[in-house]
């Protein structure tokens, strides 16, 4: 039987995920006879299981009724020495309040983007860190994890492997640059055409195809950066999570802005390069550090949401991501 048992929250999305793992591979090795359940959207209960670091992952969906109140059911029929939400928002803090958990961790009204959700806490801890897998850190220390972050592997169905190999040698792909247009915002993405032109240039100067990927609605700004290339093999794929971790782990670099694939790269031991723009790298960045990040010297930080790129992405130039690119992979040209 386990000794410790908590309940881990943090619903979405796919980098703050990522960014969870450290805090919750802290809190593992620290106990690594506790019972950890992780509620998640269902969508990410396969990226989680990857991790090997819950012991159980229940699906929730805080917009659907019944599956909150499975949720709620669940937690209450369990004794829990605690509740950590990662997250800070009302959808997931809710779930531990109203499963009876007697001690509920999460940020201070420091930290959290929604107002109010703190009262819904028994352990309000004040971040100080700048990053915010470091801040989620904070709050396993606080649940008695002995440091804040932790190292962790994820785990690449081989199945996905072996079909993602076989569609990209159909192209006649085998060593690849990956790039990541797309991002949510689209303030913070970097414009197709510069990333069609960095495409034309790694494919010119270093003999390399591009990939680029692409999630859901973003098939045209796909088509838009494979549009002003040079004739070439690089191409445009779309995958579930399965083909873009196995794509993601295999490519010699990845290109992307503050977007989830690029942080899941990183996990997965990928060289990247990011483009920041409007986000803060010292919060939002590659975790570990140590990968190169582009960001103007003259960027504003904000978090607003906006359809226009933002001025300090136009500020980087194709040349200065290429150099980047060309110094990342170094002996692997």
């Amino acid at each position: 039987m386990a000794d410790t048992r908590f309940a881990v929250v943090r619903l979405g999305s796919l980098g703050d995920i990522v960014h969870t793992f450290p805090a919750v591979a802290t809190l593992r090795e620290s106990f690594p006879s506790a019972e950890i359940v992780w509620l998640t959207h269902p969508r990410w209960v396969n990226l989680i299981a990857s991790s090997g670091l819950a012991s159980d992952i229940w699906p929730v969906d805080s917009r659907d009724l019944g599956s909150v109140r499975i949720v709620v059911g669940r937690l209450r029929s369990r004794s829990w020495d605690a509740a950590i939400d990662y997250q800070g928002l009302w959808k997931a803090a809710f779930l531990p309040f109203f499963g009876g958990l007697p001690r509920r961790i999460g940020f201070s009204s420091r930290t959290v983007r929604e107002y109010g959700v703190p009262i819904l806490y028994t352990d309000r801890v004040d971040a100080k860190a700048e990053h915010i897998a470091e801040q989620n850190g904070e709050l396993s220390v606080r649940a008695g994890a002995r440091r804040g972050t932790g190292e962790f592997s994820l785990r690449v169905n081989e199945n996905d492997a072996r079909q993602v190999k076989a569609d990209l040698q159909k192209h006649g792909i085998t060593r690849y640059v990956l790039l990541s247009p797309g991002g949510g915002w689209r303030s913070k993405c970097w414009p197709a055409d510069r990333f069609g032109s960095l495409c034309e240039r790694i494919a010119r100067e270093m003999g390399l195809p591009c990939v680029v990927n692409y999630g859901p609605g973003e098939q045209q700004l796909a088509d838009a950066v494979l549009a002003s290339r040079v004739p070439g093999n690089s191409i445009a794929y779309d995958g579930e999570l399965g083909p873009l971790m196995a794509l993601l782990r295999n490519a010699e670099c990845v290109v992307g802005g503050d977007t989830g694939p690029l942080h899941l790269a990183v996990a997965l031991r990928t060289p990247v390069v990011a483009l920041f723009g409007p986000t803060d790298p010292r919060r939002n960045g590659p975790f570990p550090p140590g990968d190169p990040v582009l960001r103007s010297a003259n960027a504003a930080t904000t978090y607003s949401r906006s359809n226009e790129t933002a001025p300090s992405l136009l500020a980087l130039s194709v040349e200065a991501v290429f150099q980047a690119v060309k110094t990342r992979l170094g002996a692997r040209v």
